[in-house]
């Protein structure tokens, strides 16, 4: 495949599907089912989970929950969706474990990241919970800056959306998709891919970013450099 080790950032809403919050476990199982092939096919995998299917942080806390207590909150969301996750892929056959942002025993392992590639060597698929352990920070963030510490190839940024618009396509009708950016242009344009931390780190690391719409058919495409989406570098 064309990437030896990646970070795929799926966001919880994709997650739930039609259902809007929870899981949708035949679509959560057929997004597991991929990205076990492609570890099966050597690609090293680390996989961070937002936390939309359940909170969102400061939207939902709705002025009545401080921003640091709605982050936390949204930290314990990206726990639930790992450790869900990360059932899936055992029953799926596919060793796979999680390493959390903070101490929350029982949940998962302190993330090191010495042992995150140990284990990524080991072909196991490590889910990346808690984001990075600190408010005001995204999951785009925890997303980019475990790439830039494992060193991995290429950010998968899975999302309800086919890739990068020049407008929300939701909203307006003219808005046009990019087959690739650069990540100035994004800043610059305030697109909304990853949030402007997310963005830098990505371009200071030189980690290629590239967006299109979750299934597991889309990973495995991806992963084969098939030209999908909207690649940011």
């Amino acid at each position: 495949m064309s990437y030896k080790r990646i970070v795929l950032k799926i966001s919880g809403e994709a997650l739930a599907a039609e259902k809007k919050t929870g899981f949708d476990f035949d679509f959560v199982s057929s997004v597991c089912a991929a990205v076990k092939k492609a570890a099966d096919a050597g690609v090293q995998v680390g996989i961070v989970i937002g936390g939309g299917n359940f909170w969102r942080g400061v939207k939902d806390g709705a002025g009545k929950v401080e921003r640091v207590s709605a982050d936390r909150m949204g930290m314990l969301a990206t726990c639930m969706n790992c450790l869900a996750v990360c059932d899936v892929f055992r029953q799926l056959g596919a060793k796979a474990r999680v390493l959390t942002a903070v101490d929350i025993q029982g949940v998962g392992e302190r993330y090191d990241t010495r042992k995150a590639l140990e284990y990524l060597e080991n072909g196991e698929i490590v889910l990346f919970a808690g984001g990075t352990g600190m408010p005001f920070f995204s999951t785009d963030t925890g997303a980019v800056l475990r790439a830039a510490e494992i060193h991995a190839d290429a950010i998968l940024l899975a999302k309800n959306i086919d890739g990068v618009y020049s407008a929300d396509p939701r909203k307006d009708p003219d808005a046009v998709r990019f087959d690739r950016i650069s990540y100035d242009e994004v800043l610059s344009r305030r697109l909304q891919v990853m949030d402007s931390t997310a963005t830098a780190i990505a371009m200071d690391n030189s980690i290629p970013v590239l967006v299109f719409a979750l299934s597991g058919e889309n990973i495995l495409r991806a992963l084969d450099g098939e030209e999908i989406g909207t690649l940011v570098q």
